[in-house]
């Protein structure tokens, strides 16, 4: 099914950002920060990318969950868009961590389980 690769990154990234909302892990407790280092993954990723494709160590594939979409030779559409996931993903994943473990932390501090 065409764009299906796509709709599962979009639908995981919802998923992402109601939890980011709930909780205030990353873009909703500091907007301009987190979208500063979405943008710099993103751009570190697509550079990196960009050498692989030109080294000839990344390619393509082929693919019907592809919506066909091509940005560069060898550059799905869908790229971009899973790397700014991922790096939102990792920010989120990051910042909930460490909040557990302060938590914990706090809790043996004070004797209280």
């Amino acid at each position: 099914m065409r764009g299906l690769y796509l709709l599962a990154i979009v639908v995981s990234l919802t998923g992402i950002t109601m939890l980011d909302w709930r909780f205030r892990l990353a873009l909703f407790a500091a907007p301009a920060r987190t979208i500063a280092a979405v943008a710099i993954g993103t751009a570190f990723f697509l550079v990196w990318d960009a050498v692989g494709i030109a080294t000839g160590v990344f390619v393509k594939g082929d693919s019907p969950a592809f919506v066909g979409i091509l940005l560069a030779p060898e550059l799905p559409i869908e790229e971009p868009v899973f790397l700014a996931f991922f790096s939102y993903l990792a920010i989120v994943v990051w910042v909930a961590v460490q909040r557990m473990l302060a938590r914990r932390r706090d809790r043996a501090t004070t004797g209280t389980t």
